[in-house]
């Protein structure tokens, strides 16, 4: 299983550890330090759609209208923390952001 995130995100480092109390092997990308290359965006767009970019965030508050408007797979490589975290790929399930429904589907 793999958990794209920030390290320093307290919601991230909850899923983390409630997924590895859960049983699963758990490997952590934070996404500051081994950012996703322009195609691993566009497969995360292609799943999540514009779920992906966090709108509500301190980051997206701060950008220009004119950042707003870009590309997001451009937005988002220039801005990782704008990513709705975290998102949980193990196999072809995946999973973005942390709330009951994901735990639930977790088991965690």
């Amino acid at each position: 299983m793999k958990i794209y995130g920030l390290a320093t995100c307290d919601t991230c480092r909850k899923a983390r550890k409630a997924l590895e109390a859960a049983g699963f092997d758990v490997e952590f990308r934070d996404l500051r330090a081994d950012p996703p290359d322009s195609a691993e965006w566009a497969d995360l767009l292609a799943a999540f759609g514009t779920e992906l970019v966090n709108r509500r965030s301190t980051t997206w508050r701060g950008l220009s209208e004119a950042d707003r408007q870009q590309d997001p797979v451009t937005l988002l490589a220039a801005h990782p923390a704008l990513m709705k975290r975290p998102v949980v790929i193990d196999g072809s399930a995946m999973t973005c952001g942390w709330d009951a429904a994901t735990r639930a589907r977790w088991g965690a």
